[in-house]
């Protein structure tokens, strides 16, 4: 099998490089997905186009979907033979659903601190710098486009969740999980980068549930 990682908002390959060398010690291929987040002409068609075009003609795939991530994930599951879908930290789509009106569907109502690190709050300070570093700017053209799928995927989907989660707490996430995939999500401590706070846990999960029968949402 092969891991596609596919990165949330403003983020790349180097946001999944501590889970990427977790599944490679375990003797998986990885893919970690560039998409292109900062180009302001390119939308969720092309978000979907490079991930196929990355997965080239690989076949048994595990499709990872950080964030945002999550609406390119549920439509590549309709061009790719995925065999397990996850969603780490996820936003999780409705068909046709744009991410514009996800935030009032799911009743999200953020209370954060702007000026606070609602990302890599619980990230040694060096390794938290960094990641901040490599964000790029998030392009809007795909919050404004619907989710590119007509129906749920019938793919076996698993997620997980972060308990101290700034940006999307873990009671407006198990709720969500609930309400739009009928299962509680698993869940491992640290912030809303568990790929790079806790990755370890996170190759170990991804690893059982590959070997196992997962859920189908």
């Amino acid at each position: 099998m092969t891991y596609v990682l596919i990165p949330g908002a403003g983020c790349t390959p180097w946001h999944w490089h501590p889970l990427t060398a977790e599944l490679q010690a375990r003797g998986q291929e990885v893919i970690a997905v560039d998409l292109p987040c900062d180009d302001e002409s390119a939308g969720l068609s092309q978000y979907c186009d490079a991930v196929v075009a990355a997965v080239g003609q690989r076949t048994d795939l595990v499709v990872v979907a950080h964030s945002l991530g999550g609406f390119t994930a549920a439509a590549v599951c309709e061009r790719l033979p995925v065999e397990l879908l996850v969603f780490v930290a996820g936003m999780i789509p409705r068909p046709g659903e744009t991410v514009n009106e996800y935030w009032s569907n799911t009743s999200y109502d953020w209370k954060g601190d702007p000026e606070s690190d609602y990302f890599f709050q619980d990230l040694p300070a060096e390794l938290a710098a960094e990641a901040r570093r490599q964000l790029r700017p998030q392009a809007g053209r795909p919050m404004g486009e619907p989710a590119l799928f007509e129906r749920w995927p019938s793919v076996p989907t698993q997620a997980v969740i972060a308990t101290e989660d700034l940006l999307f707490p873990a009671d407006y996430l198990r709720k969500l999980t609930v309400d739009r995939l009928g299962f509680a999500p698993h869940e491992l401590p640290g912030g809303h980068f568990p790929m790079l706070g806790q990755a370890s846990a996170l190759a170990e999960l991804l690893e059982r549930w590959r070997r196992a029968k997962p859920t189908l949402a």
